[in-house]
């Protein structure tokens, strides 16, 4: 793909990505090509459906949320970098509640979701084993189970005006599994 072709992909993603999670599976596709700086012409080469753009958008927001997990544990302490991850994490929710009719299909196929689940678990995972290290998180936490822990608090995230509810939720949480 030619860099431009490149930037034009990521900017649709990202533009869809916000779309999605303030006006739900719904979203204008010319909102989302503006937004992007493309014509609708560009979005539709690049995705030919709704459904595709959707699934792109899922996809590559799992993926970028997983990524982050390096980097905070570069910047920060790892009970910090867990507790933006965990943030990040909540806004990634938000986003997909936002594109949860149209993402069915993408989730019925249980191969998609494994991997998604996989690159989440893996993620947290590695932040998780960084604060046993370090000796401020208990050792023994299955990641798998704080992820769902952190699910059922992002469902809060999907309805409006709830954010300083999950941010106390997710320091609830983190009390939880913080070494004693």
């Amino acid at each position: 793909m030619r860099a431009d072709a490149r930037q034009n992909h990521t900017r649709l993603l990202e533009a869809a990505a916000r779309a999605f999670a303030e006006h739900g599976p719904e979203a204008s596709l010319k909102a989302i090509a503006k937004d992007a700086g493309v014509g609708i012409g560009t979005l539709y080469r690049r995705f030919p459906t709704r459904e595709d753009l959707v699934e792109a958008t899922y996809r590559n927001e799992v993926v970028r949320l997983a990524g982050t997990a390096g980097e905070l544990l570069a910047e920060h302490p790892p009970v910090d970098a867990l507790r933006a991850w965990m943030v990040r994490y909540a806004d990634f929710m938000a986003t997909k509640y936002g594109m949860a009719g149209a993402l069915r299909a993408v989730l019925a196929d249980e191969g998609g979701r494994m991997q998604t689940r996989a690159l989440l678990t893996e993620a947290l995972a590695s932040i998780l084993a960084a604060g046993v290290a370090d000796g401020t998180i208990a050792a023994g936490l299955d990641p798998y189970d704080v992820l769902m822990s952190l699910g059922g608090i992002s469902i809060v995230a999907g309805e409006k005006d709830q954010g300083d509810r999950v941010h106390r939720l997710i320091d609830l949480l983190l009390n939880g599994i913080a070494a004693r």
